[in-house]
């Protein structure tokens, strides 16, 4: 599950980025980039949420404290401008650029209905990709667990990890680079 902004202009010249927003603050930074016209990609999962006296489905972001924006320079700094917005992802001095495959991946993943975590920093282990099964062409890294194996699509430069539970029918192969 996630929300994408319906703003499908021309993607020419335009990358994705990552923006940190303010604590909590994910839905409020993408009704204000939806405001002024910015296509992103907020990737939210459905959860139950228990109090004393009721239980409820919420959606929650699953990369707290970031937004993805597919942008060109201008609309990058007019982002930036947006009160619940934070700052750009940097990478060596420039603002880092997600490549499209990854977000392609991730969308792709919460797509499916599944068993979702989320794991800090890279984990190491073989790229693959899913040749069959319900994830059929999702890139990512296979780890062993202790209730079989799991994929991790990963976003590289933000250090996460979106972690799913292979169902035994899935084939894959080996990915050298992409």
């Amino acid at each position: 599950m996630s929300q994408v902004s319906d703003n499908i202009e021309n993607k020419v010249d335009k990358d994705w980025f990552a923006l940190y927003t303010r604590s909590r603050s994910e839905f409020k930074a993408a009704e204000q980039l939806q405001s002024i016209g910015i296509q992103h990609y907020l990737p939210v999962v459905v959860k139950w949420k228990k109090w004393s006296d009721r239980k409820k489905k919420i959606l929650e972001p699953i990369l707290k404290g970031y937004i993805f924006i597919l942008a060109d320079e201008k609309e990058r700094k007019l982002s930036l401008e947006q009160y619940s917005v934070v700052r750009c992802v940097f990478d060596n001095g420039r603002p880092a650029k997600i490549p499209e495959w990854q977000i392609d991946n991730l969308k792709r993943m919460l797509s499916r209905e599944s068993d979702i975590s989320i794991q800090e920093g890279l984990m190491p282990g073989v790229k693959v990709k899913i040749r069959e099964g319900p994830f059929e062409g999702i890139i990512g890294v296979v780890h062993e667990s202790d209730n079989g194996k799991t994929i991790a699509v990963s976003i590289d430069l933000l250090r996460r990890s979106v972690i799913a539970h292979l169902p035994k029918e899935s084939i894959f192969e080996v990915v050298k680079e992409l």
